[in-house]
């Protein structure tokens, strides 16, 4: 785990699946390119939540991208990626964000208000990005590599409540289905 030298907080988790799933992301060709099939996903993520941002997250050991994203009407998905503009939102270091912990926790993570929680409340995408709310849940494919993430957040704090928890893993189960049917070629 990684520690902020001046507040000894937990920022990162260590993540000793990553080279596994590094390996898993590409027999499946996922991680490097966006996908229509996960920003259409995405896009009903964001619909069944109300949520204004949503993605489909997959994490190697430097960096998360979004193979699916959502973002609000008349924004640019840029604005959620706070270090690298040729990406378009699609990229975002490691360390930041919540996703990092869903992978590593292998257990969704609800945050109505992530400055309740002074271990989340110090992520850079509070400060870069104005995040306040996520709610996550990991991809974990039937070799029981955690690929990524499904996940959305907002600029305002949100009551999730249980109803998005049992929502969030129900779409993640779901997308895991559809994956496994893409490596079957049933799709």
């Amino acid at each position: 785990m990684t520690y902020d030298p001046t507040g000894h907080l937990l920022l990162t988790p260590v993540d000793r699946e990553a080279p596994d799933r590094v390996r898993r992301l590409r027999e499946l060709g996922f991680g490097d390119r966006p996908d229509a099939a996960f920003d259409a996903f995405a896009q009903r993520l964001a619909e069944v939540t109300g949520a204004p941002y949503s993605m489909v997250n997959f994490i190697d050991e430097n960096r998360q991208f979004f193979a699916g994203l959502h973002t609000p009407e008349g924004t640019r998905g840029g604005e959620l990626n706070a270090a690298d503009s040729a990406g378009v939102g699609r990229f975002m270091a490691r360390d930041h964000g919540y996703c990092p912990h869903v992978v590593v926790r292998r257990k969704a993570l609800v945050l109505e208000d992530v400055c309740d929680y002074p271990r989340f409340a110090g992520n850079p995408v509070v400060d870069e990005i104005g995040i306040r709310s996520y709610l996550g849940a990991p991809l974990i494919d039937r070799t029981g590599i955690a690929l990524g993430t499904i996940c959305v957040v907002d600029t305002e704090p949100r009551p999730w409540g249980r109803a998005g928890l049992v929502t969030i893993k129900t779409l993640a189960a779901e997308l895991i289905e559809q994956i496994h049917r893409r490596e079957d070629g049933r799709i």
